[in-house]
């Protein structure tokens, strides 16, 4: 089954009492039972509910997944991963990364006895480095937030074969239509569903994906204990979301690279950050375990001036300033104040996120409106 069946079908069937095509929204927190341990699969909704079990089975399907669990939150998945941890274990994590994974990281996980290595994983000598018998499971993040570092994820994913840890690859921005991290040796995958997933802006959720039973078990055994699911009706969007996934994402993919082209043209404009380049660092990787370069872009202005990149970001008008990405609107951020305030700014700069770094996402709109817009906000400086 292709991509876009899979999207609309996978893993879903119509509903069996009424024969609804479109999955119900099961609003309802527990289940008559017809005794005592006998039931339908459904008790408690923290534990199952039909319409976020269909949805898991979905997004299980698109990844080429087994298993599938959703969260309150895409930190609230990276949080379930981490719990699979014991103190004393290590982490080695990408430098380059989204400023919330940071956060529970640093300031949540670190306190219990988890180690974290925050490398360049551009070189993939620098994660051997790091690696001991502690080492218990690697974070990548690829395209990376924001600064779009490709990493190779069957190079790292045989490093962590070789150490018996667990490889984890956050597809947020690749989403599963450009790439799928199991195929490439990944064991868990993680999406903040926010995005691109449900793709309207309209709904917070995480999501996990495995094929391995006795990670899945383990998933299960935490999303039920620490109860961070999601609701029915956020489920019922999500999955709606994702019918149209293959459609979206083709058009995020051709404006991204119309306005990244355009960016390149400016003179004010130091950097522009998108795999898509032939000259980006790791293109050819990019190109071999993606199947587009999405719509994500950041770029930096020459001078690093704080004041011209607000000045830029307060101009847009169908770029909307705001968190966030990947949905049908376009948005424009401003990273280190914004998305990676958290990260300490010796730390942030060392990475790429100077002061003048603006991170688009790119939406679905008309490519020649969302050109015409940066134009004038650009004629600010």
């Amino acid at each position: 089954m292709k991509f876009g069946t899979k999207a609309i079908h996978g893993g879903l069937s119509p509903d069996s009492a009424t024969g609804a095509i479109m999955t119900p929204i099961y609003q309802t927190s527990t289940y008559i039972q017809e005794g005592i341990g006998t039931h339908k699969g459904f008790v408690y909704s923290r534990s199952k509910n039909p319409t976020r079990s269909a949805l898991e089975a979905n997004v299980a399907a698109i990844e080429n997944g087994k298993y599938g669990a959703c969260f309150g939150s895409g930190i609230a998945a990276i949080d379930c991963i981490l719990k699979m941890l014991n103190p004393g274990d290590e982490v080695i994590s990408t430098n380059d990364l989204y400023g919330g994974s940071y956060r529970i990281f640093k300031t949540i996980f670190e306190k219990y006895g988890i180690v974290f290595h925050f490398v360049d994983m551009l070189d993939i000598d620098n994660v051997k480095e790091k690696v001991n018998e502690n080492t218990q499971l690697i974070w990548v993040e690829t395209p990376t937030n924001p600064m779009m570092n490709i990493i190779d994820i069957k190079a790292v994913a045989q490093v962590a074969n070789n150490t018996g840890a667990m490889l984890a690859v956050d597809n947020t921005f690749a989403t599963p239509y450009l790439q799928n991290p199991l195929d490439l040796g990944a064991d868990i995958v993680m999406h903040s569903a926010t995005k691109y997933l449900g793709g309207h802006s309209d709904v917070v959720m995480g999501a996990l994906v495995c094929n391995d039973e006795d990670i899945a078990n383990e998933m299960y055994r935490i999303q039920n204990s620490s109860g961070a699911v999601t609701a029915p009706m956020d489920s019922f969007l999500v999955l709606r979301g994702i019918k149209t996934l293959h459609v979206r994402m083709q058009r995020h993919c051709e404006n991204g690279e119309k306005i990244a082209y355009w960016l390149r043209d400016q003179q004010k404009v130091e950097n522009v950050y998108w795999p898509g380049f032939e000259d980006h660092r790791n293109h050819d990787i990019a190109k071999e375990q993606m199947r587009g370069f999405g719509g994500m872009i950041s770029f930096s202005l020459k001078g690093n001036d704080l004041e011209e990149a607000k000045k830029i970001v307060a101009r847009t008008s169908v770029f909307a300033l705001a968190e966030s990405l990947g949905g049908v609107e376009s948005l424009i951020g401003h990273p280190a104040t914004m998305t990676h305030g958290s990260i300490p700014k010796e730390e942030r700069e060392e990475a790429g996120v100077v002061d003048s770094l603006i991170r688009l996402s790119v939406g679905i709109e008309d490519a020649d409106d969302l050109v015409a817009d940066l134009r004038q906000a650009f004629q600010a400086l």
